[in-house]
């Protein structure tokens, strides 16, 4: 990577380190995760984001590895409805096995080895009876034997863990009050955990990129309803893994419980979970119960983010330069795109109100979020906003964008058709374009 590659990467990811310091990331790595290649990778990002200030509960299953150890010792796995039933021989079997991956995940983290984002580091790794679990019961006559739910989490005891900068690992073993132990599935305790200890984010692990369209392409933000909609086309289509399923149906119910985003990224690309949480774009799927990008109307507190947007464009000659003086008397005709609180596109009305019309400027679109065409979106939103007042006409000036103005319905005229306060501010070293919309 050039140098230069390195100072933008690091300046792009900084507000995304000042807004994750602080938060609870409740973090579910599944079997098969575990399993793979890259989990001494995901273990050392996950020891990262930990000595970034993020309070961090790491919530691990071990589906594949309990199916490998229950057929090795002569017992068939057996599910109802895509939960285990667990007898006692198989419980005997899922202690030993998620005993074994609990200290395999605690050794890794307390590891101290050079060239690592470990190094140097002390991260204290605490389990343990921070879940209480009751038994599932009996489900269309199915008796589920010793396989449990979570009946009560003691997030207290956790938060105090995480208020000692401490990382709480938790399993899928949990006792009841009765003293018996239950087997549970980690997307609900890690569900659960997130929901009872009003978490800011559940992330979870698939062999894909998070959930895919038709195409094949990453479906980066989806709300709890189009979530759903979406597995369900999954489920007609009988092609979907059964743990990204799972953790979708987690992060639905998560999401609808108040916890604000999920994440899912793949296990099979290095370094997702950084990409996902430190990047404008992200690299997987978001369940959230808001839209990571918001359209509003700007205040005075988004001063040097609108400017930060339009100095560019400004040195370039492309648009007129405002001093920050103006802009303070301006910000409140201006509407903003804002995404992960920074300014990703703007646009502003002026109004006309003697000649009945108003003029559309100053349309910046941040380069990394021009595919999504949101200069239309600004602009249909100041067009309402236009129609609202009674205006009879938008007008623009540009020197650039004369073909996008005329695909968006203006028309060129001429400068005389210009407000009479705007004609007598019109450059004539400029030589704007004057282009029109009739409302």
């Amino acid at each position: 990577m050039r140098s230069t590659e390195l100072v933008d990467s690091f300046r792009h990811s900084a507000p995304y380190v000042n807004a994750h310091r602080g938060k609870t990331f409740v973090i579910m790595l599944g079997g098969e995760a575990i399993a793979n290649n890259h989990f001494r990778a995901i273990l050392n990002d996950v020891a990262l984001l930990h000595s970034l200030g993020i309070k961090i509960v790491l919530v691990y299953g071990a589906r594949p590895q309990i199916d490998q150890g229950l057929t090795q010792a002569g017992i068939k796995p057996t599910y109802h409805n895509a939960v285990r039933i667990t007898d006692e021989d198989s419980l005997k079997i899922i202690k030993q096995v998620a005993g074994a991956t609990q200290f395999d995940i605690t050794a890794r983290l307390s590891m101290s080895l050079g060239n690592t984002p470990m190094q140097g580091t002390q991260i204290n790794v605490v389990s343990g009876n921070f879940v209480i679990a009751q038994p599932l019961g009996i489900d269309d006559g199915i008796d589920f034997c010793l396989s449990g739910r979570v009946r009560r989490i003691d997030t207290q005891g956790i938060q105090r863990q995480l208020d000692n900068n401490d990382i709480v690992l938790m399993g899928p073993i949990a006792a009841s009050v009765t003293g018996e132990s239950f087997n549970l599935t980690a997307e609900e305790v890690a569900t659960q955990v997130a929901i009872k200890l009003k978490a800011d984010k559940m992330i979870g692990f698939s062999h894909t990129k998070g959930l895919l369209d038709e195409q094949g392409h990453v479906l980066a933000e989806l709300m709890p309803n189009q979530a759903e909609a979406h597995l369900a086309k999954l489920a007609h289509q009988n092609g979907s893994c059964a743990s990204t399923t799972t953790f979708i149906k987690a992060s639905i119910d998560a999401c609808r419980r108040g916890v604000p985003r999920c994440h899912l990224v793949s296990y099979l690309d290095d370094g997702a979970l950084l990409q996902e949480l430190f990047s404008r774009e992200g690299i997987g799927t978001q369940i959230v119960t808001e839209s990571a990008e918001q359209l509003r109307r700007a205040s005075i507190a988004d001063i040097a983010g609108v400017l930060n947007l339009i100095r560019p464009l400004e040195e370039q000659g492309i648009l007129v330069r405002r001093s920050r003086e103006q802009l303070e008397m301006e910000i409140e005709q201006f509407m903003l795109i804002e995404r992960d609180n920074l300014v990703i596109g703007c646009a502003a009305l002026y109004p006309f109100e003697e000649d009945n019309a108003g003029e559309f400027a100053c349309l910046v679109v941040h380069p990394d979020y021009r595919d999504a065409d949101r200069g239309s979106v600004l602009l249909n939103n100041i067009i309402g906003q236009a129609r609202v007042r009674g205006y009879a006409k938008l007008f623009a000036l540009t020197t650039r964008s004369i073909h996008w103005f005329l695909e968006h319905g203006f028309e060129i005229v001429d400068v005389e058709q210009l407000p009479t306060k705007k004609k007598q501010l019109y450059n004539l070293q400029r030589n704007s374009k004057v282009l029109a919309l009739s409302l």
